[in-house]
């Protein structure tokens, strides 16, 4: 029987959905953002506990088919951004579309009207939230950032950061930097 979580969107909300799933007996076939397999067939009543034991961590087990695919659409494009370590081959519309087999169009729609906010905006938003994450892990430099985030050149990934954030990704690389260096004089 396959479930649909709003709000999962870690790793860690992975852990928890496994860990509730076991304390209620429930085997599952597997656990990924936003979706699960279990083996069994859940009663009203199941489901109903499940429901409770997922909304003390924050999360939400869903019915309508239009939400499940906005979650669908919010996962692929985390996952995407924030656990892929290899540049996407296609761009994403063509990407997305393969993925949950539906026209991008549609997904597109559905999701602003939804959401209130394009996908492309969401993209973006995500996309400045790893930037600023690679940033502060200093592990790779700019030109290797926009590689990996699918940009066509660091001049794009830093106007697209400027405009989301008002600041460079160098300035943002020296704020944090200071704010490290007053950190280790105190």
């Amino acid at each position: 029987m396959k479930l649909y979580v709003k709000f999962m969107v870690s790793t860690r909300c992975k852990m928890v959905v496994k860990e509730e799933l076991k304390k209620l007996g429930l085997h599952y076939v597997f656990v990924n953002l936003g979706e699960i397999e279990i083996m069994e067939e859940l009663t009203s009543s199941e489901r109903e506990i499940l429901q409770i034991a997922l909304q003390k961590s924050g999360l939400l087990l869903m019915n309508d088919k239009k939400a499940i695919l906005i979650e669908k659409i919010k996962n692929v494009i985390v996952e995407m951004v924030h656990y892929s370590n290899e540049p996407l081959k296609t761009n994403f519309s063509t990407f997305l579309a393969e993925k949950l087999q539906h026209d991008y169009t549609y997904l597109s729609n559905l999701f602003s009207e939804v959401v209130g906010t394009t996908i492309e905006h969401f993209i973006i938003a995500h996309k400045i939230e790893r930037v600023k994450e690679l940033i502060v892990y200093d592990e790779l430099n700019f030109t290797e950032i926009s590689y990996l985030l699918n940009y066509s050149s660091v001049g794009h990934l830093s106007n697209q950061f400027k405009k989301v954030t008002g600041l460079t990704p160098s300035h943002f690389k020296k704020l944090k930097q200071k704010r490290l260096t007053g950190l280790e004089e105190v």
